[in-house]
């Protein structure tokens, strides 16, 4: 499930697809009527792969809750509506995801993340995430050859010739002086 491409943004309700971007904004369309419009960098918004709910024990990234929603409701919309009572959306949540702090996690996040997963599961955006590759291991070959590199970088022509003028601009002040 790649979330990457998905964003929320605070002042407008739904999801929205990035397609593209300029200079000064990325373009986003709704996936709820599919309007296109630009989202500049004062807006408040979050790409839902960097979004995680808060457990007792560790942050739980929201690609997997929704795979935890999917797997309890068998591929089919949620069970809860996302304009039930709080207290109900609590124990819906409590079965999906069961060490969520319940301090930490308040019912208008729960009422999002069902929203959510209902307008990501109604454009099929919903699969198992994938685990997180670790990072290949460097062989002694590759440490050798970071090792036998120059560290520092060559100055160009131009800037020693810049370099030696102000030098000697410097020294000939000084002996005016």
């Amino acid at each position: 499930m790649d979330l990457s491409k998905v964003m929320a943004i605070s002042w407008k309700s739904g999801l929205f697809k990035i397609i593209s971007q300029s200079k000064a904004s990325i373009i986003v369309e709704s996936l709820t009527d599919g309007k296109k419009l630009p989202v500049f960098a004062t807006h408040r918004s979050s790409v839902l792969e960097d979004i995680s709910m808060f457990t007792y024990t560790e942050d739980v990234p929201l690609k997997k809750v929704f795979w935890s929603m999917y797997q309890k409701e068998d591929g089919k919309p949620a069970s809860v509506d996302a304009k039930a009572d709080g207290n109900e959306l609590k124990n819906y949540f409590e079965q999906v995801l069961p060490d969520y702090d319940q301090e930490r996690v308040y019912a208008s996040d729960i009422k999002k993340v069902i929203a959510w997963y209902n307008q990501l599961l109604q454009h099929d955006m919903i699969s198992e995430p994938m685990e997180e590759e670790e990072p290949a291991e460097t062989s002694v070959d590759d440490t050798e050859e970071k090792a036998s590199e120059p560290v520092a970088e060559k100055e160009s022509p131009a800037k020693k010739k810049k370099g030696a003028d102000k030098d000697s601009a410097n020294t000939a002040g000084k002996k005016k002086q």
